[in-house]
């Protein structure tokens, strides 16, 4: 596992990425934020973990930068910081970050919140470039999108929401969350902005009779599913 560690004190991030390494993780260290998005193209992490102040900017508007790219938005990040507030620690999180630690920090707690974020399924981070759900495959690095082995055309919007559902399967997810993953974390839009291109995706998955894997939860919000609808038994008449 690979570990990216961005923080502006050489000797905090000396000590983090040797008590890291230790644990045998391939650990790197850059100090800024125009350093750190080089090193997230070329190494790739499974796991950040950010400083809120850096030089050149700052770690949220790093962790927002990253929600923002399709083949990083759910790549797990920890915010690192000296500011224990709870208004900053509400920041971090509604940023992007997956979790939050205050300095000075307990290496033994670092290490603990590192795992967790590695142990989320494996569906949190994509393992393959190519997507199946029932008659539905994607391929991440070409953008191709078929159905029934037909090449589906779709725009960027609709191919983004398509990957996340799929990527998703089966799980609930609100119109706000679906906004964030979707658009971006800086993206102001409103709900509706959702059930419109949802709207035009299923109208899409309609053309080949797949338009009901898209189920509305009532109160809560969307879900994806390849797996047909149970119908319930009918009572026994006496």
């Amino acid at each position: 596992m690979n570990i990216l560690v961005i923080e502006a004190d050489q000797d905090i991030r000396d000590m983090i990425c040797q008590s890291l390494s230790q644990a045998n993780y391939q650990t790197y260290g850059c100090m800024d934020v125009k350093s750190a998005k080089k090193s997230i193209k070329e190494i790739k992490p499974d796991c950040l973990i950010v400083d809120w102040m850096l030089p050149d900017s700052s770690g949220i508007e790093l962790i927002r930068w990253l929600r923002r790219q399709t083949k990083f938005q759910q790549l797990p990040a920890l915010m690192l910081t000296a500011r224990a507030e709870e208004s900053d620690k509400i920041t971090g999180l509604d940023s992007g970050a997956d979790d939050y630690m205050t300095k000075p920090l307990s290496l033994r707690e670092l290490h603990a919140r590192v795992k967790a974020l590695l142990r989320r399924p494996a569906t949190y981070r994509e393992t393959s470039h190519k997507l199946s759900c029932g008659a539905i495959e994607l391929d991440t690095e070409t953008h191709e999108v078929s159905i029934n082995e037909q090449i589906v055309d779709l725009t960027k919007t609709e191919y983004k929401l398509l990957k996340f559902f799929m990527i998703n399967e089966d799980k609930v997810f609100t119109r706000d969350q679906i906004l964030d993953a979707v658009w971006g974390m800086n993206a102001y839009l409103g709900d509706r902005t959702v059930d419109v291109h949802i709207l035009r995706l299923r109208k899409i998955l309609k053309q080949y009779k797949q338009e009901k894997m898209i189920i509305t939860v009532r109160g809560a919000g969307y879900r994806f599913s390849s797996k047909p609808k149970k119908k319930k038994k009918a009572k026994n008449q006496s």
